[in-house]
């Protein structure tokens, strides 16, 4: 485990030198991946690792989840709402043609489509027992690095790249994530889905409507650890074979990425339209990017932020807490009748 720490640090420290997007999780998975080409000994990583990283993510956005947010949430809703099901509708559809054009599952197609975030995307599709984790990587990691690079020349005409945060890092901070771990535990017994993701956001929530608790603030060291942890787990999931991909997923993932693009840049306008917001601010709040990276780019071009972090974090809930657990009841039951039509079809064989 001590070498794969040691390949994930140099990775995302070479990828912080080049000012990569999320540097400490692409960083990894990089030079973890490439080892593994040129290293024949054993690379090993915890999956308990992998675990603390997401409870960590999920702290974190649940610590910097504004509650006074909910006042606002009432007249602005029906937009939260419909801009969402036209960007999971739409990612469904391009999953779809990428799927027949790419020749992969459907299944493999909408977990690369949907803007999700590659670390609990890739959680997710593990619990599912998805396959196609090479296909999926690459299809949310194009589509991450494709959103970073234009999005800021559409709203900005140039990359703006992350202030370093002053915030230090308190046992505070600390004991929430650990209180995030053990439930999180906890929820997963009972099966909820991505349970070391979800958990800490409700957790942190509930704890802010429901306590006197001042949350703490959070420095950018705790999400470069979380992104490591994540990112060496993944490294190692992309072994050699899985990378080979034929020549129609590797543009099918890049056309996928662009057409997303397309999509909320339609959508912006709807929304900018609908309540009078500049174009920045419709864009950065559809964009299907990270919740910190757009809110970045907002404060950057003077976008309102608080409406940005809004409609980030509400897509970001309700694919988690709503669309993911969805798509495990329709995988289940087709899952099902699929074993059903079989046992069928074998006995039919059997009575002949």
């Amino acid at each position: 485990m001590l070498k794969v720490l040691a390949l994930s640090l140099i990775g995302g420290y070479i990828f912080s030198l080049l000012h990569i997007p999320i540097p400490w999780m692409l960083g990894p998975i990089f030079v973890v991946m490439l080892a593994q080409f040129i290293y024949k000994g054993p690379l090993k990583w915890s999956g308990q690792m992998r675990d603390l990283g997401v409870v960590m993510v999920g702290t974190v956005i649940g610590v910097q989840f504004n509650t006074e947010l909910f006042g606002m949430m009432g007249s602005i809703l029906f937009y939260m709402i419909t801009l969402n099901v036209i960007l999971i509708g739409g990612s469904i559809g391009i999953a779809y043609l990428t799927s027949k054009w790419a020749k992969i599952p459907m299944k493999a197609a909408i977990l690369g489509a949907i803007p999700g975030g590659l670390g609990q995307i890739v959680v997710f599709a593990e619990e599912e027992k998805v396959k196609e984790i090479g296909v999926i990587s690459y299809f949310q990691v194009i589509r991450l690095l494709l959103v970073v690079v234009f999005v800021p020349f559409i709203v900005a005409g140039q990359v703006i790249g992350k202030q370093p945060t002053d915030a230090k890092l308190t046992i505070s901070l600390v004991l929430l994530i650990a209180l995030a771990w053990v439930c999180s535990h906890l929820t997963k017994r009972v099966h909820l889905p991505v349970a070391f993701f979800i958990t800490p956001i409700i957790l942190l929530i509930t704890l802010q409507l429901a306590t006197p608790i001042a949350m703490p603030h959070v420095p950018g060291i705790v999400m470069d650890v979380a992104q490591l942890l994540i990112g060496a787990h993944i490294g190692l999931m992309l072994k050699p074979h899985m990378i080979k991909l034929p020549v129609r997923v590797l543009i099918g993932g890049i056309i996928s990425a662009f057409a997303l693009i397309a999509l909320t840049f339609g959508s912006s306008f709807l929304m900018s339209f609908a309540m009078d917001t500049t174009f920045a601010t419709s864009f950065l709040s559809t964009a299907p990017g990270g919740l910190d990276q757009m809110v970045l780019l907002a404060d950057a071009v003077k976008a309102e932020v608080s409406l940005v972090s809004m409609f980030q974090t509400f897509r970001l809930l309700f694919i988690f807490i709503l669309i993911m657990p969805l798509m495990k009841i329709f995988y289940r039951r087709q899952d099902k009748k699929t074993a059903v039509f079989k046992k069928g079809a074998l006995l039919k064989n059997i009575n002949m």
